[in-house]
């Protein structure tokens, strides 16, 4: 009988991102890594160090697509947009998280509506419809890399979203909770092409997240 084959698909969350104003960018295009989250990517790539890496991919998002560049330079694999891999969409993108936002949702009917519904969530996309388009790059990956390794960088809901899935957990949750840092990896392992369970580490945990600034220009959504 031959060994099984075994698979590992690294979900890495995207480093800190320049976001002096604190606005809860979603998708908007413009926002790329601060210093402190380039040097987070580099501490990801440096933690694989010695992975046999065989597929990457990144959601368009370019602070996504910044994340990836130290995983090209190690493992010597390209970059493969994927659009499942993309960041949750939320109605209330571009507004700043601060108490003044929460008093205006507080004080205004009309923006109640979209509040109705934590469970779903009513205020964005779908938990289980985030959950199913990650669990289809999950897949991708496990064929392209079988027998060896993939990063896969995407953000923090669909990351935390497709673990809970795979957990069996329900999957609305209280977003203070998640465990899904800066730069984190959540690795998912398969044998034959089964999960059979899933790590985590925070590689960059020692990196104070910072408005550092970047000298990267801001290409907003990768081509």
């Amino acid at each position: 009988m031959s060994a099984p084959e075994l698979t590992t698909v690294h979900l890495l969350r995207h480093g800190k991102v320049h976001n002096p104003d604190n606005v809860l960018y979603g998708r908007l295009p413009g926002y790329v890594l601060s210093r402190s989250g380039h040097a987070m990517a580099r501490a990801a790539a440096d933690f694989l160090a010695g992975a046999d890496v065989a597929h990457l991919a990144a959601s368009p998002l370019v602070r996504a697509q910044q994340t990836a560049e130290p995983m090209v330079e190690r493992f010597g694999v390209p970059i493969v947009t994927d659009e499942r891999l993309i960041e949750a969409g939320n109605s209330f993108q571009g507004r700043r998280m601060d108490r003044s936002t929460a008093l205006e949702l507080a004080t205004r009917p009309w923006r109640w509506p979209a509040l109705r519904d934590p469970f779903t969530p009513s205020w964005g996309e779908p938990y289980l419809d985030i959950a199913h388009r990650m669990l289809a790059a999950v897949s991708v990956a496990v064929q392209v890399a079988a027998g060896r390794e993939a990063v896969l960088v995407s953000h923090q809901l669909p990351v935390y979203t497709v673990r809970r899935f795979l957990e069996g957990r329900r999957l609305w949750h209280d977003p203070r909770r998640r465990q899904c840092s800066l730069a984190s990896l959540t690795s998912l392992h398969f044998r034959d092409g089964i999960y059979v369970g899933l790590s985590y580490a925070e590689p960059a945990r020692h990196i104070a997240a910072e408005n550092d600034g970047d000298t990267t220009p801001a290409a907003g959504v990768a081509p």
